[in-house]
């Protein structure tokens, strides 16, 4: 059986996210929540949000880009 939890005096910024972000997966508030919690849980190097949101912010757009990347970072050393 799983767990039961209750939280209380959630600030209203958070609970606002959360509705949010509930709305823009097509999930209940709980599901969301779930869902937080358990991407919480996975570490970091395998969390694919991540992944995806470094690889806008360098602009990278190919793999060739991604590769050129590399060897400048490497030649650089």
């Amino acid at each position: 059986m799983g767990l039961k939890l209750t939280l209380k005096n959630i600030p209203e910024e958070f609970t606002n996210g959360w509705r949010e972000r509930a709305k823009r997966n097509h999930r209940s508030l709980q599901g969301e929540i779930l869902a937080i919690i358990e991407e919480a849980m996975l570490p970091s190097r395998l969390k694919v949000e991540d992944l995806h949101a470094e690889v806008r912010r360098m602009g990278l757009s190919t793999p060739d880009d991604a590769m050129a990347l590399i060897r400048a970072e490497r030649d650089e050393r």
